[in-house]
């Protein structure tokens, strides 16, 4: 029976495309289901909760977290309020049908939590993002007494425990499970100009992850095209810049660490100077600093993006006092991707030319990411026993060259695309 076929002729359906039907019709107990981001994967999840409730069968749909169980609530209330006799419990996200089935929407942050209910049939929404006990622990063994299904739904974060499944699933020898990947463009809805945008606006690791639903390696090198974007003459004068705009960015020392000074033009996306020290006080920071800004036309001429973490906010504090045009940035582990990101970006389309300094060019060429294996975030550092201090404030002057002058950045893309949205 289809999953049209199982509703009453009153009750109006979102309409599956070609490749949604591939999944629909398949009858393994276990299916996960990998997609580039719009494919449409959290309205065929919502649409198979409703389909089996309706068939008496007790249904859950888990989130990662409390947040983003809000998606599937929203596309489960979109459906069943057509359906007569449907009765929706808000403070519960649950819905209850005529014929004794229910679906409940249901949180995956804390797996305790999920224990005791004996389950027809799961959806794990975004899946990649949970902890492996949600599934390991808790939704399969509830399965077992009503001998279950469940189906997986996620765009991928690395070579993590879905991603184990997700070979399961391709093995033809385990009967009950069924594996099946599609890219973004097999959603025929989308428009292929939007697709070809992202892909120009997005690191290649980025569009290959979010947009084709590569399973990539949980760590990688991030900055490509590092050799080749290292063509800014040095011999370059205030003169070649007159009236350009120049912004600086600053990564104060700490420690051993190096303070590090980097210079761009953010008219003609050239760094124009790179200094790093260490080993000094902080008034001999401030000005080496300010002797950088006087040999490259004064306060007046240049913009500065600096650190604002830990001693950086009195230092950054102390400029602003003095007159300058100061900008902090505070690295968190939010602000700090699509910082990074934005720079790779930038490199590996050879939008910046940058200086041939051999600490700069293997800093960069070091840099490293670690995909968290369960939250799916990226951490981005230097290797153990290195700096990364240039590409620090490299990243730094970029993030000003692309802001406005009123310090608003205008960064080509975000890096909170990868959790939660819904796909309708």
């Amino acid at each position: 029976m289809t999953l049209m076929e199982t509703l009453t002729p009153t009750i109006r359906l979102p309409r599956l495309h070609p490749a949604q039907w591939q999944v629909a019709r398949c009858p393994a107990r276990f299916i996960v289901l990998i997609t580039g981001r719009r494919f449409g994967k959290t309205l065929f999840g919502t649409a198979s909760c409703v389909k089996r409730a309706l068939q008496g069968q007790r249904v859950w749909w888990v989130a990662p977290s409390y947040k983003m169980a809000e998606v599937g609530w929203r596309g489960l209330k979109k459906l069943t309020r057509q359906i007569p006799g449907a009765a929706i419990r808000e403070s519960e996200r649950r819905v209850s049908f005529g014929g004794g089935g229910w679906v409940q929407v249901r949180s995956g942050d804390d797996p305790d939590s999920l224990r005791g209910e004996g389950l027809d049939y799961v959806v794990l929404d975004e899946c990649a993002y949970m902890k492996s006990e949600v599934w390991m622990d808790v939704i399969r063994p509830a399965l077992s007494d009503r001998k279950g299904g469940a189906l997986f739904i996620s765009t991928p974060a690395g070579r993590n425990w879905l991603w184990q499944l997700y070979q399961r699933g391709l093995d033809q020898t385990q009967t009950e499970w069924r594996s099946f990947h599609f890219i973004t463009a097999d959603n025929p809805y989308i428009d292929e100009a939007e697709i070809a945008a992202a892909r120009e606006q997005l690191p290649e690791r980025v569009f290959r992850q979010e947009y084709l639903a590569e399973f990539l390696e949980d760590t990688g090198v991030v900055f490509r095209g590092v050799e080749a974007a290292a063509t800014a003459p040095w011999e370059t004068t205030l003169v070649d810049h007159d009236g350009h705009r120049l912004v600086l960015g600053v990564d104060w020392g700490r420690a051993h660490d190096f303070t590090v000074l980097s210079l761009l033009c953010a008219t003609c996306h050239q760094q124009l100077a790179l200094d790093r020290f260490n080993r000094v006080d902080y008034a001999f920071q401030v000005q080496r600093l300010l002797t950088l800004i006087e040999r490259w036309g004064g306060a007046g001429n240049i913009e500065i993006c600096a650190e604002a973490n830990a001693m950086g906010e009195p230092l950054v504090e102390q400029l602003q006092r003095i007159g300058l045009a100061v900008y902090p940035f505070v690295t968190t582990m939010q602000s700090k991707p699509p910082l990074i990101e934005s720079l790779a970006l930038a490199l590996e389309r050879g939008e910046l030319a940058i200086l041939a300094d051999p600490v700069q060019i293997g800093e960069l060429q070091a840099y490293t990411m670690i995909l968290n294996k369960i939250t799916g975030r990226p951490t981005y550092g230097a290797p153990e026993g290195m700096h990364d201090d240039t590409v620090v404030a490299l990243a730094l002057a970029w993030h000003k060259a692309l802001a406005s002058t009123a310090g608003v950045a205008n960064l080509t893309y975000a890096t909170e695309y990868r959790i939660g949205d819904s796909d309708y």
